[in-house]
């Protein structure tokens, strides 16, 4: 062989020209999955980009006091403001009065401070009483905190087009009276700890799908065909209910007067009626029933795949039962066990229904607290940052999970 023949087919030329030659079949294979691409990019992520970009939004103060942002602009935030500043205040709440937007004005201010909505509506109500002449001895006189330098600052720091009110506030900080970044107080301070307590249900459901599920999984790939095949479908057919009929199941079995409590009193188990409703131990179970088809599945799956042989192997050269399924088998069904267990604590990260009917007060989870924010506050910054926090804390757990274990060890069918 010549040189330049041997120089022509090193590794590295063979492997741009391997790639070369399957370039058309990746064009095409691209060209098939464009439509449902282009489906998921316009129905999906373009929604969901969307209302992310509301935690970081900031209309309400620039849209409608235009002219008092631009007075502030240059304001040292110590003293008191120049006569400017209470002018343009004042032609933008006449503004404001106008069109109807003083409202939004002021609840967004009111995230801030407690008692802005109530200030700003109160003095915009004012508005058309002003006399001509200087304005700000006017509008301290109607309201003194007008005066203050603290409520201006709300103002200045909100004319920008984003804030990061909303995340700050989902991490439990805040903005304080120097533009610096503190801890909100303890009493206030909530989020963490629902974020904490939605990873403790959903690793408390994980476990109690695995110890349920991996036995469940190994007794069908060793069932006969039909029996395995009925076995199967027992498993599958939840999946089959819809989630809030399955929920509202548990509400039955678990309610004071519910079919648990019945059973336990007539055999004696119990001699009064125990809480099961409202409680961390009810959304667990009721969620782990939920979760178990999500666990099963992945690692019957790779049950199926592990040759008989194997053990019977073992088991000839000497080792024992226990030994030999421990040492031999188990590790070769990580693969579903991870996928399996991966896949039921990111889904559990984000329940709203099973929570909602089934737990109380302390266990409602995140996706509980943005629901919330959205039908009953009306506060979509605030939920698009929860739902924020909730996707990036999940994305993470997914992408350390994948450089711990490897994306080519899961097995999710």
């Amino acid at each position: 062989m010549t040189r330049a023949a041997s120089e022509f087919l090193t590794p590295q030329s063979l492997r741009t020209a391997l790639r070369r030659a399957d370039r058309p079949h990746r064009l095409r294979a691209f060209a098939l999955a464009l439509p449902a691409i282009a489906f998921l990019f316009i129905t999906f992520g373009v929604p969901i980009g969307l209302f992310l970009l509301t935690s970081v939004g900031n209309p309400e103060v620039r849209e409608t006091l235009p002219q008092t942002v631009a007075a502030l602009a240059d304001w040292d935030g110590k003293s008191v403001p120049p006569e400017s500043a209470f002018a343009a205040l004042a032609a933008d709440l006449a503004v404001a009065k106008k069109q109807n937007t003083a409202a939004s004005l002021g609840k967004r201010l009111n995230y801030e401070s407690a008692g802005m909505r109530s200030r700003i509506m109160s003095i915009t109500r004012k508005i058309d009483q002003l006399q001509p002449g200087p304005v700000a001895p006017q509008l301290t006189a109607a309201d003194p905190a007008w005066g203050e330098p603290g409520i201006w600052r709300i103002i200045q720091r909100n004319g920008s087009k984003f804030t990061p009110y909303y995340l700050m506030t989902a991490l439990d900080l805040r903005i304080d009276d120097n533009n610096g970044i503190a801890k909100v107080p303890d009493d206030q301070a909530v989020f963490i700890d629902i974020l904490g307590r939605t990873m403790w249900i959903s690793a408390l459901v994980t476990f109690a799908t695995l110890c349920l599920g991996f036995p469940t999984a190994y007794m069908i790939s060793i069932a006969p065909a039909r029996m395995a095949a009925i076995m199967t479908l027992l498993v599958l057919l939840p999946l089959w209910t819809s989630l809030l009929v399955r929920t509202t199941a548990w509400v039955v079995l678990l309610q004071t007067d519910g079919v648990i409590n019945q059973a336990l009193m007539a055999f004696h188990l119990t001699t009064e009626k125990l809480q099961l409703m409202l409680t961390r131990f009810g959304t667990v179970t009721a969620m782990t029933h939920i979760q178990l088809p999500f666990t099963i599945l992945p690692i019957l799956a790779v049950m199926k795949t592990i040759p008989p042989a194997l053990m019977r192997a073992a088991r000839s050269l000497g080792a024992p039962a226990l030994s030999a399924f421990w040492r031999i088998y188990v590790p070769q069904t990580l693969p579903g066990v991870m996928a399996g267990c991966l896949m039921t604590f990111i889904l559990s990260l984000g329940y709203y229904i099973t929570p909602a009917l089934v737990g109380g007060p302390r266990d409602q989870m995140l996706s509980n607290f943005i629901a919330t924010y959205i039908n009953r506050d009306l506060n979509w910054g605030m939920a698009a940052a929860l739902a924020l926090l909730l996707l990036v804390m999940t994305l993470s757990i997914y992408f350390i999970f994948l450089r711990l274990v490897g994306a080519e060890r899961l097995k999710l069918g």
